[in-house]
């Protein structure tokens, strides 16, 4: 029995890694896409039928660039930093619940590699490790552009950490739990986005920031600090930093699907694939925010974090609070 367990697992695990990063892959082909259309200009469409084949192009260029250290950096961490980056993400796909459990020949299968009770913690753990990369390889660098990048950054992710979480505090109110699949359970009737909108919002603009996307792309902000705090970064380390961040705008989509859009619930399709396309739709988003809105200024990024979300997100959850124990008494 432990011998199938374990083939099991392993399946789930290589599944779920194959459609992340094919997914993650293809999203950049679809954010040159729709860059191009939406600034009325081409896209790739040399390389494949239509460009199809350009994120592979793109992948076999990485790895054959020269993977290049700067004299002074710290060797260890310079190395290290990006998968800090990259695993941190990769690592929260363990307890994002996909669907309802298969049976088998009688066994039942969940689709989940692990279901915690605690994985609204284990979410807000991990998407803080981040952090960790991004300021150690900024600082290993040992370059003023990078430092000033991940410094920004630092500063950036904690700041919008505080109300990403306290955002999800109303629904673990309304779900009655901190797992994941009962949290989606939860909302078999309708979708918590009906009954929290206002904390939707925050953590819809709190993932961006903690993503570091356009308009809170401050830590790379290209044309002041060059490319920010992975500006020293080369070949396959470069692409570890980049990969990371559309397979955190999946994971993101993912967490936006099972927190508010309920998850894989839906009619006629299966559960994997409904809650594969509300995913989808977070990451459209992003890449059409990216092409409309100009980057803000550090300080009106820094005010809106800590004088408009954290406040909003408080009172939301003393309301919440107070309708449920009004409903409940």
């Amino acid at each position: 029995m432990w011998l199938f367990g374990l083939l099991v697992l392993l399946i789930k695990i290589a599944a779920i890694l194959a459609v992340v990063f094919g997914t993650a892959a293809y999203l950049i082909l679809l954010e040159r896409k729709l860059l191009g259309r939406l600034q009325i200009r081409l896209g790739p469409n040399r390389v494949g039928f239509g460009g199809i084949l350009q994120p592979i192009a793109d992948g076999m260029k990485v790895l054959l660039k020269e993977d290049l250290i700067p004299a002074d950096a710290d060797r260890t961490i310079f190395k290290f930093a990006p998968a800090v980056v990259a695993s941190g993400a990769l690592l929260i796909l363990a307890v994002i619940p996909l669907g309802r459990p298969l049976t088998v020949r009688g066994y039942e299968i969940p689709l989940i590699i692990t279901d915690l009770n605690v994985g609204l913690l284990y979410v807000f753990a991990l998407s803080s490790m981040s952090v960790y990369g991004m300021a150690l390889g900024a600082w290993a660098s040992n370059s003023k552009y990078s430092l000033i990048g991940g410094i920004r950054g630092a500063a950036q992710m904690i700041s919008y950490e505080l109300s990403l979480g306290l955002s999800l505090v109303p629904v673990a109110l309304m779900a009655g739990s901190l797992n994941l699949t009962e949290i989606v359970e939860a909302q078999a009737n309708y979708p918590f986005i009906l009954a929290q909108p206002v904390a939707f919002l925050i953590f819809l603009i709190s993932a961006m920031a903690e993503a570091k996307r356009l308009p809170f792309d401050l830590p790379e902000a290209e044309n002041e600090l060059i490319g920010g705090f992975h500006t020293e970064y080369s070949g396959m380390r470069f692409a570890l930093f980049f990969v990371g961040e559309y397979v955190n705008m999946v994971v993101i989509g993912a967490l936006v699907a099972v927190f508010f859009l309920g998850g894989w619930h839906g009619p006629w399709l299966p559960g994997p694939v409904w809650l594969f396309l509300k995913a989808m739709i977070v990451p459209v988003f992003m890449i059409w925010t990216r092409a409309t809105l100009p980057r803000l200024r550090y300080d009106q990024l820094m005010q809106f974090g800590w004088k408009i979300l954290l406040p909003v997100a408080l009172l939301n959850i003393l309301i919440t609070g107070g309708i449920l124990v009004w409903i409940n008494g």
